[in-house]
């Protein structure tokens, strides 16, 4: 995966298709933090639980940010450099590569005219 034509395809997206992304990132990245956890729930990894759940709570804001406009969120590259740089924790690297790399496969840009409520 290349960092930067990842950043340069996300920079390109409109605010709502990022938003949209962000969100499909965040459905996969909880599928594989079931792996994190067994059938009766108990919890056999949860420092990489808790990684994601930290993940989490960082992209629901930017995505709270990215729909509400607010010049104070982060760029664009810095989202991504978040998700995709490099980690030293390879378990921890994979699960985000996973999850993103399922988010950008099924992810379908399209016009938005008509949004509920307006």
């Amino acid at each position: 995966m290349n960092l930067n034509s990842e950043i340069q395809f996300y920079t390109e997206l409109r605010t709502v298709d990022k938003a949209r992304l962000l969100n499909l990132f965040l459905h996969e990245l909880a599928e594989e933090a079931r792996a994190t956890y067994g059938p009766a729930e108990q919890v056999h990894d949860g420092a990489h639980l808790r990684f994601v759940n930290e993940l989490v709570h960082r992209l629901t804001r930017v995505i709270e940010q990215l729909l509400a406009e607010e010049a104070t969120r982060p760029a664009d590259d810095v989202v991504l450099r978040m998700l995709l740089a490099p980690r030293a924790d390879k378990v921890a690297e994979k699960l985000v590569f996973n999850a993103y790399a399922r988010a950008i496969q099924g992810f379908e840009s399209y016009d938005t005219t008509v949004l509920m409520g307006s």
